[in-house]
Parts: structure tokens; C-alpha cells; sequence
């Protein structure tokens, strides 16, 4: 049986390639390859196509690290902590992410298409929708950019039902994809505690698959109940040890969502930097300002803007800055060389106040 296992840093300079078609695993705050995604900020690769399901603070860090020349997704948020994803959002709003949309169910329904080798996926969804009329990404700009597809969706009809009007959507292309599992062999053969995602999918249809793991477990063991496993080994080029590596996500039937480390996360991506923060912030007092000279009387409004007026004029002077999205990445990222570094800087007592609970399946502790 071939050995796979190798250091995180290593699996992510040898597989993971600048301008890749990359696909993460995971759900918004479950199961997400945090880990790997932040040994690729470490590394500088950048350039990548995303295609993406339901995405989390995964893919809003390298797209707010700008990474990321093309995303294709459904739904970019931290469930619970956001709406829509800080960073995302800023960089559409700037124009400064070349951005498509599909519908949830159908972006995952063209991962499983991959995963089949298929040339194109027919589907019903979609059809009558804002999706097929408006295009992130014109059929001109698609010509001219490497590894997206030239048309978004076409109208076809179905060839065994005459008349009947169907919608032909594109199936990724995907060079590289990174998923997080709690159990893995030396041979890449995966175990996947609760949902799946669309996990199994991309790591059969992506060129190179890297797996990090909660733990490695021996190829004997892992044959022990083949009704466990959910990935082969063949598909998987490496399998890194990570410890907390969905960290601040979710791992199911080992650690809960760091409720702090996601909350913290909503607050600094709010502001790129410093620079950003004084800026957003003195738009914030004017707009306060405003709201309490429309109406004097409102004593809730006239303290708002008083409170607004201060921290905009603490942020300009230096007094206090808040923290930022380049902040958080310096304590948990670039300030950190590996994975291990980065659980010493979280603390034992902090990661094992998430440890699920054997007897109930999550943490009571955090």
C-alpha cells in the first residue's frame, strides 16, 4: 500500500498550483480545510479559479488576500456570524472580484457531474430565473480567462422528450481539491463522520487531492469496516496530519465551531486595515451625524452619533484602531510558521473547552 503522508507544508507546495481550478471542502462553518488554506496564504499561491459550495471564511480569506482571479459559487457566509461573507461582499461591491452565481442546488449537482465526467450537466433549476438572464461573468471576459468556461448556461432541449426546454450547465474543471476528514489511512482511504458535502465529489474529480486529517489510522485499521469509508485512496495524492485543521469550523464528532474565533473573525473582516477602518469608521459618524440632525428630539440617535463621532476620531488621532482583517491574518496566520504554531497560540485549555462531548456529540464548555 502506498504511503501518502506528508507534512502540510509540503502537500500544499507540491500540489497546489498558482491558477489552479481549486475546490475546498466543507459547509460555511463544518468540516472547512482552514489548515491548508491558510499554509496557502503562508506559500503566496495565488491566481486561483474557486469553484465553491456553500462557503465560509475559508475562501472570504483568500479572496480579502486577493488570490483569487475568478469565483464561481452559490453562498459565501459564516452561518450564524454573517449574512454574506465580509471580505466577498467588500470585493464585489469594489468590482474587485470577477464573480458568477449559481443556485445552491445546482452548483452542487455540477461538482457531482465532475465527479462522473461529464461534458455538461442538463437541469430543470434555474430555468426563469435572474440566474440564467444575468451573468457575473460575460461570455466575452469568459473567452479571454484560463480555466472558466465560456458560457455560463445554454437552452437545449431534451432530445427524448421533443419540446421540452431544459438548461445545459457547464461541469468545473478541477486541477486541485482540499478536503478535511477526521480519519485517514497512510494510503488516502478516508473516513467521514455525518454529512458529506460534496466532499467525496471533488476529491473524485479533482487531478490532485490533498486530505488533512483529525488522525492518521493504519491501513489495517481503516479495513476493518469498509461501510465506514467514504473516499478511496486512489484519488488522494496526500495525507497531512492536522489536528484542529477545520479550526474555527466545526469538525463533527470531534470539536464544535469556535464561537469566539468566529465571532472575532466577523468583527476584523469588516475592515481590510487600518486605513480602511479610519475610512469606514468616519463614514459611520457623518452618517450618525445626519441621522441625529433629521431628528433632534431622538436622544437614542444623538448619543449614537456621539459614540460614532469617538471612535471615528479614536481611529484618525491612532488611540484605537479596531482590529482588522490584515490583524487577524498576522496573529493566526503569517504570525504563525505551521499548524502546530498556531494551536500553541489558541492554547490546550481553549481547544479543549470544544472537544464534543462522547456521550451527547458536541461541547458543553464553550
Amino acid at each position: 500500500m502506498a504511503n501518502k503522508v506528508m507534512s502540510l507544508h509540503d502537500a500544499v507546495e507540491k500540489y497546489v498550483h498558482d491558477n489552479d481550478v481549486l475546490c475546498l471542502g466543507g459547509f460555511t462553518t463544518n468540516r472547512k480545510p482552514y489548515a491548508a488554506v491558510y499554509e496557502i496564504l503562508r506559500q503566496g499561491k495565488t491566481g486561483f479559479v474557486g469553484w465553491s459550495g456553500p462557503a465560509g471564511g475559508d475562501w472570504d480569506s483568500l479572496i480579502g488576500e486577493g488570490r483569487v482571479r475568478a469565483y464561481i459559487n452559490c453562498y459565501t457566509a459564516n452561518s450564524g456570524y454573517t449574512n454574506v461573507a465580509r471580505r466577498f461582499r467588500a470585493a464585489i461591491e469594489k468590482g474587485e472580484l470577477t464573480y458568477e452565481d449559481y443556485s445552491q442546488d445546482v452548483l452542487m449537482l455540477q461538482l457531482h457531474a465532475a465527479s462522473l465526467g461529464l461534458p455538461y450537466l442538463p437541469v430543470r433549476m434555474m430555468q426563469g430565473s435572474g440566474l440564467v438572464k444575468f451573468w457575473g461573468i460575460s461570455e466575452e471576459k469568459r473567452k479571454t480567462m484560463e480555466g472558466v468556461d465560456n458560457l455560463k448556461c445554454v437552452d437545449i432541449e431534451n432530445p427524448f422528450e421533443p419540446g421540452e426546454k431544459l438548461l445545459a450547465v457547464p461541469v468545473p474543471k478541477l486541477d486541485c481539491a482540499i478536503i478535511h476528514v477526521q480519519q485517514a489511512s497512510p494510503d488516502g482511504t478516508c473516513i467521514i463522520e455525518g454529512d458529506e458535502f460534496h466532499d467525496v465529489d471533488i476529491a473524485i474529480a479533482a487531478k490532485r487531492t490533498i486530505v488533512t486529517c483529525e488522525e492518521i489510522v493504519s491501513d489495517e485499521y481503516i479495513r476493518r469496516d469498509p461501510t465506514k469509508t467514504r473516499i478511496f485512496g486512489e484519488c488522494v495524492d496526500a495525507v497531512v496530519r492536522a489536528p484542529y485543521g477545520a479550526w474555527p469550523a466545526q469538525c463533527y464528532g470531534y470539536y464544535d465551531d469556535d464561537d469566539k474565533g468566529l465571532k472575532e473573525y466577523d468583527k476584523a473582516s469588516k475592515y481590510l486595515d487600518a486605513e480602511d477602518a479610519k475610512a469606514q469608521l468616519a463614514k459611520a459618524a457623518a452618517k450618525a451625524e445626519k441621522a441625529a440632525a433629521a431628528k433632534p428630539e431622538d436622544e437614542k440617535l444623538a448619543k449614537a452619533a456621539e459614540v460614532a463621532k469617538q471612535a471615528a476620531e479614536d481611529a484618525a488621532n491612532g488611540t484605537k484602531i479596531p482590529e482588522t482583517f490584515k490583524d487577524y491574518l498576522q496573529k493566526y496566520v503569517y504570525g504563525c510558521k505551521d499548524q502546530d504554531d498556531l494551536l500553541n497560540v489558541l492554547g490546550g485549555a481553549r481547544l479543549m473547552n470544544l472537544k464534543n462531548e462522547p456521550h451527547l456529540g458536541y461541547s458543553t464548555r464553550h
